[in-house]
C-alpha cells in the first residue's frame, strides 16, 4: 500500500484521536515509506524488541523501592514534555486507566524523598514487558537507568518471557543488552500527532 492509503486508513479508523498510529512488524516493509510518512509531518520509529535471555551483572547499588503508580507521575509529566512537546497530558490519563487494569508495577529511585527515576512492569501470564523506564534528565548518566532496568529485571521473578522494547537508532538499546537482553525483531511505527 501507498503512504497516502496508509495515512487515509489511520485517519478514518482514529478519527476522533488526538494523533494517528501505524505500525509494521517488520521494518523491512516500513523503511521504503518512511521518507513518505516523515514528509507528511509523521515521526518514525525503529522499535527494537528485546527479550531477556542471559543473567545481568550484579545489581547496583542503588536503593530502589515499589511505588505507588501516581508517585512517579511527575516523571511521567517529564517524559510526555520531553519526547512529545506541546501534547495534551489527558494522554497520560487513559494510559494510567490501561496501566491499574493491568496491575502495573512501578519501581522508582528517590532521592531527597522524590521520585528521580522509574520503571514500569507489566504482567500478561507467563510473560512481563518493562513498559517503561525514565530518569529525570538532571540525573542522567549516573547509573539510574541500570539500577531501575535491573530491579525489574528482578521484580519480573520467573516469567517465561521478559520482554523490552528500545529505540533502535538510539543508546537504550546498548543498556539493556548489558543487562541480559537480545534483539528478537524489529518493528517500524509511524506518529502523527494532531
Amino acid at each position: 500500500m501507498s503512504v497516502q492509503a496508509l495515512v487515509a486508513i489511520a485517519d478514518t479508523a482514529l478519527a476522533g484521536l488526538a494523533h494517528r498510529r501505524v505500525d509494521f512488524e517488520l521494518v523491512a516493509a516500513a523503511e521504503p515509506l518512511r521518507r513518505g510518512f516523515e514528509a507528511q509531518g509523521w515521526q518514525a520509529m525503529r522499535l527494537l524488541w528485546m527479550r531477556h535471555q542471559s543473567a545481568a551483572p550484579p545489581r547496583p547499588g542503588v536503593a530502589v523501592q515499589e511505588v505507588a503508580y501516581d508517585a512517579v507521575q511527575h516523571l511521567r509529566v517529564a517524559w510526555l514534555r520531553e519526547d512529545f512537546p506541546g501534547q495534551d497530558l489527558a494522554v497520560l490519563q487513559a494510559a494510567r486507566e490501561i496501566a491499574l487494569r493491568r496491575n502495573a508495577q512501578v519501581l522508582a529511585v528517590r532521592e531527597g524523598g522524590a521520585a528521580v527515576a522509574f520503571a514500569q512492569l507489566e504482567r500478561d501470564g507467563d510473560s512481563a514487558e518493562i513498559s517503561r523506564v525514565y530518569v529525570d534528565v538532571e540525573h542522567r548518566g549516573s547509573g539510574l537507568g541500570t539500577a531501575i532496568t535491573h530491579a525489574a529485571i528482578l521484580a519480573a521473578g520467573d516469567v517465561k518471557d521478559l520482554w523490552i522494547s528500545a529505540d533502535d537508532e538510539d543508546r537504550p538499546k546498548n543498556l539493556y543488552a548489558r543487562l541480559g537482553f537480545r534483539p528478537a525483531w524489529t518493528g517500524m511505527e509511524f506518529l502523527r500527532l494532531l
